[in-house]
């Protein structure tokens, strides 16, 4: 399908989404759309949408932890990260997420925004109040910074993160947690950017030229880096080719999502995850899209109102979506993800 035809595609699911539109008062309708039959082999058609959390300011950042079969998701304007657990009442398990004395003056954001475990299961945070990476120990919540400066200048503010085979983090860098954001006075870094950092090292600029990238995934050859950008004036996920050093050799628009966006659809390209088969799983207006690596539309989670991130958990039975003020949980099928 061409860059047209995906457009178009997007543009039609748009009005699907704007026909959910409910009452403020009423809980937005969380439904399944399948585009492509091979939809049926990771969500089976009468899979239930259960919300297992709601009352949140704006959820972000979900990460299932197989050693203690929990997950974990930030409310960066809160400053907190909670816990659900199977059977359990949800509980808090990082307060303060991010900063620890946010200035409120500065900080449009002061907590913990993209959640992700290293390769050793420790939690890594992007930390939109401090402006840095963290590290924390999940036994015993004793935190690290890894880096919070590029060029002996502090970053913008943290967003969403992805963590490479060799431990590698990359990691971008919008100003999303700054009040007053690109005109904040507060911000050091001439541009919004997108980083890769390795332990023992210095942070690297792999892309300075987006306005407002987000979330952030590489193919599971690691041959292809995936930035979607939440620029509502031209939203659109990017694909990136790697050299043997890990830098861009050439750059694409994978997909557009202009007319969806402009057509009302709720929320804008943000977080993303890869599957083991290499299907990207997208926060786009609308909800939270699978699309094959080329970017071919597979099925649409309609989620009702803006999705920020997803994650694959419950040893790959399930999908964690972090919808505006509620997470979803939607059963995949056995063996997809498994």
């Amino acid at each position: 399908m061409t860059i047209v035809g995906r457009r178009m595609v997007l543009a039609g699911l748009a009005g699907s989404a704007l026909g959910m539109a409910m009452p403020a008062h009423a809980a937005p309708v969380a439904r399944l759309r399948r585009l492509s039959p091979a939809f049926d082999r990771m969500v089976a058609p009468d899979a239930t949408i259960e919300t297992i959390a709601t009352g949140i300011q704006w959820a972000e950042g979900p990460v299932w932890v197989p050693r203690g079969g929990y997950l974990l998701f930030s409310d960066p304007p809160a400053n907190i990260v909670r816990r659900w657990r199977r059977g359990a009442e949800i509980d808090i398990f990082l307060s303060p997420s991010g900063a620890t004395d946010p200035d409120r003056a500065v900080l449009r954001e002061p907590g913990a925004n993209g959640l992700t475990l290293d390769r050793a299961g420790r939690l890594l945070i992007a930390n939109s109040g401090s402006r840095s990476l963290d590290r924390l120990d999940l036994r015993t919540k004793r935190r690290t910074t890894l880096v919070d400066r590029y060029g002996g200048k502090r970053f913008n503010s943290p967003n969403d993160m992805h963590v490479a085979r060799d431990g590698a983090i990359w990691f971008t860098d919008p100003p999303y947690g700054l009040k007053g954001e690109d005109r904040s006075p507060a911000r050091e870094q001439p541009v919004n950017g997108v980083y890769r950092w390795r332990e023992g090292g210095e942070a690297v600029l792999i892309n300075g030229s987006l306005t407002r990238p987000n979330g952030i995934a590489l193919s599971p050859d690691e041959r292809r880096l995936y930035v979607s950008v939440s620029d509502s004036a031209d939203p659109r996920i990017m694909v990136y080719d790697l050299g043997r050093d890990g830098m861009p050799t050439a750059a694409r628009m994978l997909v557009s999502a202009r007319a969806a966006h402009e057509a009302g659809a709720p929320g804008l390209p943000d977080g993303m995850k890869v599957a083991r088969d290499g299907t990207l799983v997208c926060s786009m207006p609308g909800g939270i899209m699978f699309m094959t690596p080329e970017g071919e539309p597979i099925g649409l989670i309609e989620t009702g109102a803006s999705a920020a991130n997803a994650a694959f958990g419950e040893g790959g039975r399930a999908l964690f979506v972090t919808a505006s003020d509620r997470v979803l949980r939607v059963p995949l099928r056995a063996g997809w993800q498994g």
